[in-house]
């Protein structure tokens, strides 16, 4: 194959171009842009509506009935419960191996047999979870009235959502439209109505049915009854009383009838005016950078011809960040892919170096083809991930390339040298190739979490790049530096060419004054050289080991947006909540003429944005929420972090009487918390006072802060009982519950589609009516069959007490959750866990049933670390494997693999040498590390071999395999370094946290070289000496034997 591509170029360069043109095509419409990569979740969601319920009731009504039925299921690998007021979500995540939509069938026909759940409450809605990233928001904003702004809200949604590029568009924390039908109490009395028998009413005469057809001459005519009705007006118009010659009473005779919202209170503001706010989500294979593009052309028209005062803004534009990240790593990739052409010119010659270089887009455009079959995007990750392969897939084409020179300079013709130079280090290069692979495999199985999700994209990347780059090294390379001709002597040669020959010549006289000479030293004095760099290392490891270096799960960069959350205990009043955030907003507006440009007017602080009585899905009235967005750091006019701004801010604002947290995020890519207690037990009480326990605990540490937890002090409930009247006149507490209920909450007469928007229509008292306990106890009961109304207090007794606004469950176990952030600069992590853990055995010591399990990072933490470890021993066997096969020998696997260890002393002492703290991402760069490293010492053992094999005596093979292929492993350790230096002194947020897998890997490869071109020749003949050795003792053994043997028989 390589022979016959190389003899016929018109199809070594048909291949080149079809892998370019496909590659070209399939990056231009499969793949799509986005900041992170997207992943799919694999759950199953099951939420039901169970509207006025306490959490309480939906917990032991629904809740609990839904975990039973489904808990049990093959592929259910968990159950994760939440029971809110009026609602009950329990998702069941599914177990890897399983298709997840038959699991999800199978939890369907579960659900649908259950016929134990409340009459009144909603059906089951039973999905699978999904996740769309957001790509933009917009906010509707003005001085005018909030039906105004919904009204625009949801005109600008319907003109989004007809651009066929946009699919979904959510508004966010809005109050949900609703018919409201107030009816006074003495009405209610003279007509001798309940609220449950208008309801009913209003439900009979606002239909929409088919009543069949009837057959005439002329044909069928379909027969309708068509008076259902959509507005206040139209629902105004239905009898509710009628009697026989008497003009029908109306409901909007007896009744007030508004056509508005929900009663809940939610304030949301943009830039200080009243606002409401939608996200702009993308799916599927949909480009972040169309969308956005589209809806910012479409704010400014709709600005331009806005005559109601609403205006619209555009908010956390995810694509300026996905064209910031874009541009910073394509920049980074062009500058690096330069580095390599410059170093490959400098060592071979400039044509050679040129071709060499050809197998980099090539083998991207082949990673391109295939990327949509396994759902690469691109991302930052991916695209680090083309950087990081940059220097590394050009090392076979160097290598070829280099050996392919070597022989055109011994004289063989350029066509004979293409196909011997290829084909002599054929066998070393592909099982190279295969070991970088092997080593880059086990990231795609690090687990589900964060930083496995992550680490997938790497291996999706460069697996393909790889490939395609032995493909094009093998196929396409030989054929066309089968035309490169031997340069003639005493030639005339350009600027380029003289350069090059001059750097050339320089490094092999070097190589020849230099790295020979102390090779030789170094094989003379075996162990001291030994002995001298395991020193070293061993002083490296200890200097990082002492606390010098510290480990940081995941770091921490800095955003362009602030976000602040306040919690106060759920009895707080909504005005309460709405003064505090109010005082946060102001501090921000404070900061924000602070840190304005006095000349070009601009602030650090762009927009502000804040809400009041939501906060994401959760909405009570106890919770708010304060974000505020910053222009670039290469815009400001002043040197200051986002993180600094927030401190300050924080510093201002101080704390709030009674508040339970608030929390300050000013970082990109965050995950779970720091620190995560799980409790869990049968006992609620006992749990609550060992959560209390833990949050005393943690307070004793330093630098950390924002601890909290998911159990609140509870919310005011009133608890109703029977008095003997009540049953003496056959009321069940079912009756009265039902008819309080109606009074207060409402009674829903029917449902009505309205565009998108489904709206209720509830039938319940005036206000005024329903305010206070003294409303409550004069509240009617109606007693049938002639509805006779008794005030509440002579039929029940009515108490107060609190209820858990929130209850978690996970497995059937309740548990709670105790979380606190810290400071990861002036803080021992792993020494607060180990702490903390150490208090936590204390405390359950003698309370068997109460049980404690560490969540978010540190459990992220442990998946990971299981994975690294399983992972890097089964590549460790994987790549001794594939180098027992070309050697054939099981000693000189160990021999090539004798070098890894120091090229994870390398990948410390880079951060050591930068400042930057290890974290997993620099284990993940030390995991390519296991694969890349062993390339170089498999070319200097096979050229050994190959000596050998031509009877050189071993000790010369050694030397000449060192100063042979000493321009090769130089080159190839300088072009992947090459090739992540403009990402190593990239300062922008964008590059940030990738640097650690990049120094990992950059200065893990440097070290290891250096230490390859001595420690590989050292082992290498320390083998063959204890081979020798072994051998000697072994007949001298032999002899022995035989001598004995023969003394016995004489």
């Amino acid at each position: 194959m390589i022979e016959w591509f190389a003899r016929n170029p018109v199809a070594a360069n048909l291949l080149m171009v079809t892998i370019i043109v496909a590659g070209v095509v399939s990056a231009s419409r499969s793949i799509p842009l986005e900041v992170f990569p997207s992943f799919d979740i694999q759950s199953v969601s099951v939420t039901t509506v169970y509207r006025g319920a306490t959490p309480s009731s939906v917990e032991q009504a629904i809740t609990t009935r839904v975990e039973q039925a489904i808990f049990d299921l093959e592929g259910v690998k968990q159950v994760n419960a939440r029971s809110a007021e009026s609602v009950s979500t329990v998702i069941a995540e599914i177990d890897d191996g399983y298709d997840k939509r038959l699991v999800l069938n199978d939890i369907k026909l579960r659900i649908d047999a259950l016929n134990t759940l409340p009459l009144d409450a909603e059906k089951p809605v039973v999905a699978l979870s999904s996740f769309n990233p957001g790509v933009i928001q917009v906010a509707v904003r003005g001085d005018v009235d909030y039906k105004t702004l919904r009204a625009t809200a949801d005109r600008v949604r319907e003109d989004l959502l007809s651009n066929p590029n946009i699919t979904l568009v959510n508004l966010m924390g809005t109050m949900p439209y609703e018919i409201s039908v107030e009816i006074e109490p003495a009405t209610l009395d003279r007509y001798g109505l309940t609220l449950s028998q208008v309801a009913r009413a209003i439900s009979a005469g606002s239909v929409d049915v088919s009543a069949g057809n009837v057959k005439t001459i002329g044909g069928e005519i379909l027969l309708r009854a068509d008076g259902q009705a959509y507005d206040a007006a139209e629902f105004a118009r239905i009898p509710v009383v009628t009697k026989l010659g008497a003009d029908p009473v109306r409901l909007g005779d007896i009744a007030s009838v508004e056509d508005g919202f929900e009663e809940q209170p939610l304030i949301t503001r943009f830039n200080s005016q009243p606002a409401v706010m939608m996200d702009v989500l993308r799916s599927g294979d949909q480009s972040a950078i169309v969308i956005a593009d589209y809806v910012r052309d479409y704010i400014d028209q709709f600005n331009a011809r806005s005559s109601n005062g609403v205006q619209l803004n555009f908010w956390d534009d995810d694509s300026q960040i996905v064209r910031a990240r874009l541009a910073t790593l394509i920049n980074s990739g062009i500058y690096g892919g330069i580095l390599v052409l410059l170093v490959l010119s400098l060592f071979l010659r400039p044509a050679i170096a040129f071709w060499v270089f050809l197998g980099v887009p090539v083998s991207f455009m082949g990673a391109f083809i295939f990327m949509p079959f396994v759902g690469g995007t691109f991302n930052i990750i991916s695209l680090f991930a083309f950087i990081t392969v940059l220097g590394i897939v050009v090392d076979d084409a160097i290598v070829t390339g280099e050996n392919i020179y070597t022989k055109t300079r011994e004289g063989l013709p350029p066509l004979e040298a293409s196909i011997v130079g290829t084909k002599e280090i054929a066998v070393p290069v592909t099982f190279g190739i295969l070991t970088t692979i092997v080593a880059f495999f086990p990231m795609s199985e690090l687990g589900e979490n964060r930083t496995g999700y992550l680490a997938a994209q790497i291996p999706m990347v460069v697996i393909p790049v790889l490939l395609f780059s032995l493909i094009e090294s093998k196929l396409v390379l030989p054929s066309h530096l089968s035309h490169v001709r031997p340069r003639k002597e005493g030639g005339e040669l350009n600027f380029l060419s003289r350069m090059q020959r001059r750097v050339s010549r320089g490094f092999e006289q070097s190589v020849i004054s230099y790295y020979r000479p102390a090779l030789q030293a170094c094989l003379a004095n075996k162990a001291i050289t030994l002995a001298t760099l395991l020193a070293v290392s061993g002083i490296i490891l200890a200097w990082a080991t002492s606390g010098h270096l510290k480990f940081t799960f995941f770091p921490r960069v800095e955003s362009e947006e602030i976000r602040f959350n306040l919690t106060m205990p759920d009895t707080t009043g909504f005005s309460t909540t709405q003064k505090n955030i109010q005082q946060i907003s102001d501090v921000v507006a404070e900061l924000q003429e602070k840190y304005r440009d006095p000349e070009t007017g601009v602030s650090v602080i762009r927009h502000t944005y804040s809400t009041i009585g939501s906060v994401g899905r959760t909405v009570k009235p106890s919770i708010g929420q304060v974000r505020a967005e910053l222009i670039g750091p290469d815009e400001r006019h002043v040197d200051i972090k986002a993180s600094e701004l927030a401190r300050e801010i924080r510093q201002r604002v101080g704390e709030f009487p009674g508040q339970e947290s608030l929390s300050v995020r000013a970082e990109l890519g965050r995950g779970g918390e720091p620190i995560d207690v799980e409790l869990s037990g049968s006992d609620p009480a006992a749990m609550r006072a060992l959560g209390m326990q833990v949050r005393e605990q943690l307070r004793q540490y330093p630098h950390v802060f924002d601890i909290q937890d998911n159990f609140s002090g509870g919310k005011e409930e009133l608890n109703i009982d029977l008095k003997p009247r009540a049953h003496a006149l056959g009321l069940s507490l079912a009756d009265i519950a039902g008819q309080v209920r109606d009074s207060v909450f409402g009674a829903e007469a029917q449902r009505v589609q309205r565009g998108r928007e489904e709206v209720r229509v509830m039938v319940r008292l005036p206000k005024s009516h329903r305010s206070s306990m003294d409303d409550l106890l004069r509240m009617n009961i109606y007693v049938p069959p002639s509805n006779d109304p008794i005030p509440l207090a002579d039929l029940a007794t009515v108490t107060p007490a609190t209820s858990p606004t929130t209850l978690y469950r996970l497995n059937r176990n309740a548990i709670v959750n105790i979380t606190a952030d810290l400071d990861k600069e002036r803080t021992n992590v792993p020494a607060i866990i180990r702490d903390l853990r150490s208090f936590l055995e204390e405390a359950t010591r003698d309370q068997p049933d109460l049980r404690f399990t560490f969540k978010g990072e540190s459990e992220e933490q442990a998946e990971n670390n299981a994975g690294f470890k399983s992972g890097s021993f089964l590549v460790l066997i994987a790549i001794y494997a594939l180098l027992a096969i070309p050697f054939k020998s099981y000693a000189q696997p160990l021999i090539v693999m004798s070098v890894i260890p120091f090229s994870m002393v390398g990948a410390i002492l880079g951060h050591i040498i930068t400042g930057y703290d290890l974290s997993m991402l620099s284990i993940v760069g030390m995991m390519a590390l296991l694969g890349v490293v062993v390339n170089d010492s498999l070319v200097l053992v096979d050229y050994i071999n190959q000596q050998r094999a031509r009877g050189i005596a071993v000790y010369e093979a050694v030397v000449n395999s060192g100063t042979a292929r000493f321009r090769p492993v130089i080159l190839t350790s300088l072009t992947t370094f090459a090739g992540l230096t403009p990402l190593l002194l990239e300062n922008s947020t964008q590059s940030e946290f990738l640097k650690q897998m990049a120094i990992s890997l950059g200065f893990g490869i440097v070290y290891a070289t250096v230490i390859t071109l001595i420690i590989v020749p050292i082992n290498y003949l320390l083998a063959w000496q204890c081979k020798q050795k072994a051998r000697q003792w072994l007949q001298q053994a032999a002899a022995y034997w035989r001598q004995a043997d023969s003394g016995a028989t004489s």
